[in-house]
């Protein structure tokens, strides 16, 4: 059965760092292009990142960007999140999610073939 996987998630304080992985069982990610997702309590889900197999061209939200980076470790299996300067807006879970090959320019918006079951990050004092 095909499963992503995201860890490394929990409680920080603001101006934390933390980086989020997302693992595949039984298949292989080289193949898939990766996005991150999260959703806060009571708001929309939200488009953070996504990278595309083979290239690992990625695509990023505007208001995320240098704060937050994607990257993929292909001889882990593995995609990061990395995130920096956090703050208490950035709680949600976040979610990884895959689709075959590229990411496209509707990232934010195209379906997605296979989720995580996501990992909460809380950013509090």
């Amino acid at each position: 059965q095909v499963q992503l996987v995201e860890s490394g998630g929990g409680l920080v304080q603001p101006g934390s760092s933390l980086r989020l992985s997302c693992a595949a069982s039984e298949f292989t990610l080289d193949f898939y292009a990766i996005g991150w997702f999260r959703q806060a309590p009571g708001k929309e889900r939200e488009g953070i990142s996504c990278i595309n197999s083979i290239d690992d061209t990625t695509y990023y939200t505007n208001s995320l960007q240098g704060r937050f980076s994607i990257s993929r470790d292909k001889a882990k299996n593995t995609v990061y999140l990395q995130m920096n300067s956090l703050t208490p807006e950035d709680t949600a879970v976040y979610y990884c999610a895959g689709v075959a090959l590229r990411c496209t320019d509707s990232w934010k918006t195209r379906k997605y073939n296979y989720w995580g079951q996501g990992t909460q990050v809380t950013v509090s004092s």
